[in-house]
Order: C-alpha cells, then structure tokens, then sequence
C-alpha cells in the first residue's frame, strides 16, 4: 500500500465516522453549539460524508478524489477558523489541522 493510498483510507474513514456522529450524536448537538454553528451541524455532517465516499469512489476515479479532498480541506479550514474563533486550546485544533493537512497532500498528488 503507497503512502497516498494510507492517507486516502485514512481520510475516508474519519470523514466518513466523524460525519455520521455530527448526523446522530447528541453530543454533537452540543459540540456545534458551543462553536455557535448548530444550524451548520446537519450540513457539515452531510458534507464529510459525502466527501468520505467520494474518496473511496477516489480509488477508482482521481478526479472524484481530487474534487472530494479539495472540499474536505475545505471544511478543515472552516473547523480551524472556528475553533480559533472560540479560542479553544492548540490541542483541539491539531485532528482538524492533521486532516487539513492530509487533504491538501492529497489534492496536490492527484491535480499532477
């Protein structure tokens, strides 16, 4: 298994776990409301779904990798942007800054 393959099952997998809890967990009900997001808890749930099959389609397809990845990173973005807005620690940024990361890898590999 490449080194790209890993960080693509990797990134699905998480995508596809954390997107469903924001889909069914109370706790994530929670979690949206103390970033002052809770209208966006549905959406983004659904997005890293989305986003988490598009990457598994990604191994039969790049450019559904590509695109998938690249909205992915995305939302790491946005999930930076507002822990820092509620200034949580450093430590709660690095899962959303280490997934931000691996998808920029992975738009950069596949947009070669």
């Amino acid at each position: 298994m490449s080194v790209l393959t890993f960080l693509q099952a990797l990134s699905a997998s998480a995508f596809l776990f954390y997107g469903v809890l924001c889909l069914v967990s109370p706790k994530m009900v929670e979690e949206f409301d103390r970033y002052r997001l809770r209208k966006f808890r549905v959406l983004t749930g659904s997005l890293e779904v989305a986003g988490a099959l598009g990457q598994f389609g990604g191994f039969f397809n790049s450019q559904l990798l590509w695109a998938s990845s690249l909205g992915l990173m995305c939302l790491m973005i946005c999930g930076v942007w507002a822990r820092w807005r509620i200034r949580d620690p450093l430590a709660a940024f690095l899962p959303a800054v280490i997934l931000m990361a691996i998808n920029g890898v992975l738009v950069l590999a596949t947009a070669i």
